[in-house]
């Protein structure tokens, strides 16, 4: 996923979905009036099989999702890891606070010495103890959010590697307690022999329960101990596992019954330095994820920085990760660097030694996955407990590459190293970072031409997006490379958007020959640590939610079925409007100079006007970020490290004008962005010159709080050149001049489709399953004609409905999915589908 559009200002939490039957008052009857909407199944035709694997999640350490989340783990910076090379804020003893009791003396440290545990696990805690008789001295862990959850009556597993220099040992103090320091527990005692490391466990109930506890780890004596891998788990984890899963998150994606898992990412995998491990030199952080790093003893796995900004420690790795997906039944789906950073990085390996390190990793990681235990990587998977083969069908190389030619290059030498090997093996590409422009057009091009067998494809939009483009797959070839649609969502947390999304699946499942595997993006948001919004599940230290998206994805993927039975919908539709509203000027890590602000009717009329002279009183703030004055006769924003500004002048309602300004970039990493059609509902039109770290340019179209690439080509604006912008609306179609000359043009005449539908049918059970999504503040009354089949007189019916702008969240979740019986089915029945709704109908067929 793109870190710009993580940073577009998007919606907060999670929405929520209501479901209404049958016995809701005006709909469980035909009415008599003329349908709006007609649904009619194709008697004669036989529509395409639906994998069990069409629908799966993402998973993305982001957010805090491993650590802090999905990884049970509650001690954080367990390893004194934390360093400034990882986030500028962080130190080794991140998240753990020093104290004494009972007259304790001492002083903590940590260290990266001689003494390590391991060349991976370097840094260390050291204790050096001065405490008279009695006295204990030691640290305090807070855990990952304003402490950890402990529940009263539970269990937990405590475990650290140790070492002392006290000839008769050194005496240890193990605590829960809350953050007023009252017991949560009875004290554990342990007493650490020798100055060599050892890894000492204890068993702790819990007799008391806070959502914000704390583990103190408190030492007597004098000398030197060390203390390293401390950690502290819920015995009650997924499946029971140790080293294992939140509970609640895991159930709560279980009960999604994905096909397949996508992990580790997205962003962290192919971001970071490209330079590989080395024991015998220093270990270099902040590199890309590798899966090496991540098996074995926890203990012995490397700790690393994470692109979203924080530590990942790797104790959720690969083998965690297979694991999973064979708890919940859903094919692996790795992915691995292809050493083309995207993510707005933009640069490729010129090391072929390198290049080909990381394709024999991924050949081993099949070994991993797959390999007898005769071998050397399957010997370890099943040193780690699993000596049977996790049975992995499919790699994927890289993730949103924005250099299609380096990265398609390297991606053909994975490709072929893995096909001969295991030619078994679907080794899936990608289209870039988008939905469309020159980069996903020209990897779709070489994609085709080099017989890929399937194409990951990513994109985050407004949900007038998602309701303008049900058929976007339907003109795709059916004899080209097969669709994973890896990453996608609408961009907010509100019912609305999953209304859009939902409407958008009815469209992925007719096209099911082509759309082989879905997973809406991301997954997990902690709601303390949040990189990117909308998320699917949001939690807390002890409590975990479901969206609306998180409702509408588990009704779909729950009731996917066997087959689409071909079916066609008539219906009205949503014409697109002339582009009108306010003008716009905007910065993204830039300072830039604007002057000379014109729009004029195609025959010359002024509709506005401001060249600066008298101030800059036309202007408002939308966006009041930056710093924006009036310098020299121009309009300047200077502050070089501001994000997302912008501000606005007129209201055009003329539906044919030319904008035109003079734009000057003065410092920053990007260029400078003018907006037009600027609504007060925060609708708009960005171009946006030098984006992506001055590598890209873009119109993007902004609605709902997010913004969506509408046209896009590279590009680059010099600091202290002065450009001259024309943008010429006629109506819905945008042609755009930069110093002249023609730079691009587009028209937004998409119509938006608020009805959507498709039929599905379950061969276990018989049934036909009819999905209708009403994404409108109007009823839908609709004709359903099954084409002759018999059916049943009475059918199960599960709705989703409520207020469009309605969110689920920590404090309520009002929205849920109702299952009714309904009555009233025939071969050819009318029924009125709710106001903003999800309804899903089982039909059983009889003889």
């Amino acid at each position: 996923m793109s870190p710009y559009r993580a940073l577009l200002g998007l919606a907060t939490v999670t929405v929520l979905l209501t479901t209404v039957g049958g016995a809701a008052p005006g709909l469980a009857q035909a009415p008599a009036a003329a349908p709006d909407y007609t649904i009619a199944v194709d008697p004669a035709a036989t529509g395409p099989e639906i994998a069990d694997s069409m629908y799966g999640v993402f998973f993305e350490d982001i957010n805090f999702a491993a650590d802090g989340g999905l990884y049970a783990e509650l001690v954080r910076n367990r390893s004194f890891e934390f360093l400034p090379a990882d986030n500028a804020s962080y130190n080794g003893l991140t998240a753990w606070t020093p104290g004494a009791e009972a007259g304790g003396a001492g002083t903590a440290s940590t260290a990266d010495d001689a003494a390590r545990l391991n060349e991976r696990n370097r840094t260390y805690l050291k204790l050096a103890l001065t405490n008279p008789a009695g006295g204990r001295y030691g640290v305090t862990n807070s855990g990952y959010n304003t402490g950890f959850a402990v529940k009263r009556g539970a269990t937990y597993d405590f475990s650290v590697w140790a070492r002392s220099d006290a000839p008769g040992g050194t005496p240890l103090s193990v605590n829960l307690r809350d953050t007023a320091g009252r017991p949560l527990a009875a004290p554990v005692s342990l007493t650490v022999r020798g100055d060599a490391w050892k890894r000492y466990s204890a068993t702790i109930r819990a007799t008391a329960g806070t959502d914000a506890g704390r583990l103190a780890v408190l030492a007597g004596g004098t000398g030197t101990l060390r203390l390293d891998m401390v950690s502290l788990f819920p015995r009650d984890t997924y499946k029971a596992r140790p080293n294992g899963l939140r509970k609640d998150l895991a159930d709560k994606i279980a009960a999604l019954r994905p096909g397949f898992v996508r992990f580790p990412g997205g962003c962290l995998v192919n971001t970071g330095s490209m330079a590989g491990y080395d024991a015998a030199a220093n270990y270099e952080r902040a590199r890309s994820y590798q899966w090496k790093d991540t098996v074995g003893p926890v203990e012995t796995r490397a700790t690393n920085a994470n692109f979203w900004g924080y530590n990942q420690t790797y104790g959720l790795g690969y083998y965690e990760y297979f694991q999973f997906s064979e708890d919940i039944g859903a094919m692996p789906l790795p992915v691995v660097p292809a050493l083309v950073t995207g993510c707005g990085q933009n640069r490729a390996t010129d090391d072929p030694a390198l290049l080909q390190r990381h394709i024999q990793d991924t050949l081993d990681l099949i070994e991993f996955a797959n390999g007898p235990v005769t071998s050397t990587w399957g010997k370890l998977r099943a040193d780690m407990g699993h000596p049977k083969p996790f049975g992995l069908t499919h790699v994927a190389v890289g993730n949103e590459e924005n250099l299609p030619d380096e990265y398609f290059a390297n991606f053909l030498k994975f490709r072929e190293a893995i096909a001969a090997e295991y030619p078994q093996i679907v080794v899936v590409s990608n289209s870039g970072p988008d939905d469309q422009g020159a980069t996903f057009d020209n990897l779709w091009a070489k994609n085709k031409a080099a017989n890929v067998a399937m194409v990951d494809e990513h994109y985050y939009n407004s949900p007038a997006w998602f309701l303008g483009n049900n058929k976007r797959y339907d003109s795709y070839d059916r004899n080209g490379p097969k669709v994973f649609l890896g990453e996608y969502a609408s961009l907010d947390n509100k019912l609305f958007n999953s209304l859009a999304e939902a409407s958008y699946m009815t469209g992925l499942e007719r096209n099911a020959d082509v759309v082989k595997l879905a997973s809406y993006a991301p997954l997990l948001a902690n709601i303390d640590h949040v990189q990117w919004k909308p998320d699917m599940i949001w939690f807390d230290n002890d409590e975990s939610w479901g969206s609306t998206s998180y409702q509408v994805q588990k009704l779909f993927m729950n009731n996917v079925g066997d087959r689409v039975v071909p079916s066609k919908s008539t219906g009205k539709v949503i014409q697109p409007k002339p582009i009108t509203g306010a003008v716009g000027l905007s910065t993204w890590a830039t300072a830039a100079t604007y002057d000379d602000v014109k729009v004029t009717t195609p025959d010359g009329a002024v509709l506005f006007s401001d060249d600066f002279s008298g101030g800059a009183g036309q202007w408002t703030p939308v966006e009041p970020r930056g710093s924006w004055s009036v310098v020299d006769g121009a309009y300047r924003q200077s502050d070089a490290a501001a994000q997302d500004t912008l501000v606005k002048a007129g209201n055009i309602t003329a539906t044919e004008y030319d904008l035109t300004l003079k734009a000057t970039k003065q410092a920053g990493a990007e260029g400078f962005l003018v907006a037009f059609g600027v609504q007060e509902s925060g609708e708009l039109y960005w171009w946006n010159l030098g984006g992506w770290n001055n590598t890209q340019g873009a119109v993007q179209k902004g609605a709902g709080g997010g913004k969506e690439i509408v046209l896009a080509k590279p590009n680059t604006i010099d600091t202290g050149t002065t450009y001259d912008i024309r943008i010429e609306v006629r109506g819905t179609q945008v042609t755009l001049f930069l110093d002249g000359t023609e730079w691009g043009s587009f028209t937004d005449d998409q119509v938006t489709e608020p009805f959507a539908q498709v039929v599905t049918q379950d061969d276990k059970t018989g049934e036909l399953i009819v999905k209708v999504v009403n994404a409108q503040d109007e009823p839908a009354v609709t004709t359903v004609d099954l084409g002759g089949r018999k059916v049943a007189k009475q059918a199960r019916m599960t709705v989703i409905t409520g207020d469009p702008q309605e969110q689920n969240t920590r404090s309520a979740e009002p929205i849920q999915p109702v299952t009714t019986t309904v009555n009233g089915i025939s071969a050819k029945f009318t029924r009125t589908f709710a106001p903003n709704s999800v309804t899903f109908l089982r039909i059983r067929e009889t003889s």
